[in-house]
């Protein structure tokens, strides 16, 4: 590990992103290849060791599952997903000047939002507002598969499907779904025994129990917010909690190749350019951070693979150095991912 890098860095570059305006608490855990290196900092409001929502980081844990049912042959990318869910339940949820284009959409084209069908959770309805304005005025209702497609229905999809990438959590409850009717399993039950207990992690658990007031609240902006009943719908596109040292051990996993061959990684890399949170590279399942030459032009940086949250949430994998990164900065307004992929950055470039 290269000594410009050092716990009492991490904890100084942490420490100055807590303001008490945008980010009142954060965590990051650091570790290599070899382990040689393991640090956790926390800052603010957090401690090392909290649980907190780790949001859409959760989507990397549906792409282990899906990669690993692929293995077994249970399903394929380019399964029609009319092939495993009924037909009810997904006709007229992507009708495009006119045309029907349901039946037409695959297992690919929802693992790499490429589907077209909207987000339920930021796109704009006819009044100009979000299903998310409601949760952030402190509206906390579930939203479970079949209200989100009853909202979905009544939207404008975005493309035809493959034509384009857009990020939507609708195409996450539908993988939910198929991965269930697969397993016939819950979907907490099917991260308890395919990633859960094999990783032997003992805090990590899909969020189901509205009493429980575990994982500190979420900030947007200067305001805590608590929706409980949202988090306890939406397991599948962001509802499992952990610990940073928790998410490391599974991010380890998943590039190391104990859910599948870790050489299928490089072909999760199709990669499109999105435009939220930020701006970064989404392929099959897999995110890739989008880092401005300008950021460390002598020494480039390379690929940063994982997954962002959108609480400022994230797992992160450096292959040049063989860092492996997590942790969040528990703020949903997009400030927090400033802040924290800032002190990423820091990280990597010290460690090149």
């Amino acid at each position: 590990m290269n000594s410009k890098l050092t716990p009492e860095k991490i904890d100084q570059w942490l420490e100055k992103i807590i303001n008490n305006k945008n980010v009142f608490g954060a965590v990051i855990h650091v570790e290599n290849e070899d382990r040689s290196f393991i640090h956790s900092s926390a800052a603010g409001n957090l401690k090392p060791d909290n649980l907190y929502f780790i949001a859409s980081v959760t989507k990397l844990y549906v792409s282990a599952v899906l990669l690993k049912l692929i293995e077994k042959k249970k399903i394929s990318l380019d399964d029609k997903i009319s092939q495993h869910l009924p037909s009810d339940l997904i006709k007229g949820i992507h009708i495009l000047k006119g045309t029907d284009y349901s039946n037409q959409i695959t297992v690919g084209h929802l693992l790499s939002n490429t589907s077209g069908i909207p987000d339920y959770f930021f796109h704009r309805q006819s009044d100009g507002r979000t299903a998310a304005d409601h949760l952030l005025e402190g509206n906390d209702e579930p939203w479970p598969l079949e209200r989100t497609l009853e909202h979905v229905k009544g939207l404008t999809p975005r493309f035809r499907p493959g034509k384009k990438a857009a990020y939507s959590d609708t195409n996450y409850q539908l993988l939910g779904r198929i991965i269930e009717n697969i397993t016939g399993k819950s979907i907490a039950e099917v991260f308890h025994s395919f990633i859960f207990e094999p990783l032997g992690l003992q805090k990590t658990y899909t969020y189901h129990d509205v009493t429980d007031t575990n994982p500190p609240p979420i900030w947007h902006g200067n305001k805590p917010m608590w929706l409980p009943r949202y988090m306890a719908s939406v397991g599948v596109e962001g509802g499992i909690v952990s610990t940073a040292q928790e998410t490391a051990k599974f991010t380890r996993a998943f590039f190391r190749g104990d859910f599948f061959p870790a050489e299928n990684i490089q072909a999760l890399k199709q990669w499109r350019m999105l435009f939220s949170p930020g701006m970064f590279y989404f392929g099959m399942g897999l995110e890739k951070l989008w880092i401005p030459w300008i950021v460390s032009p002598l020494k480039p940086v390379g690929e940063v693979l994982g997954f962002w949250g959108q609480t400022g949430s994230f797992a992160f994998y450096h292959q040049k150095t063989g860092l492996y990164l997590t942790g969040t900065a528990n703020q949903l307004n997009g400030k927090g991912h400033q802040a924290i992929g800032n002190v990423v950055f820091k990280v990597i470039k010290a460690a090149l």
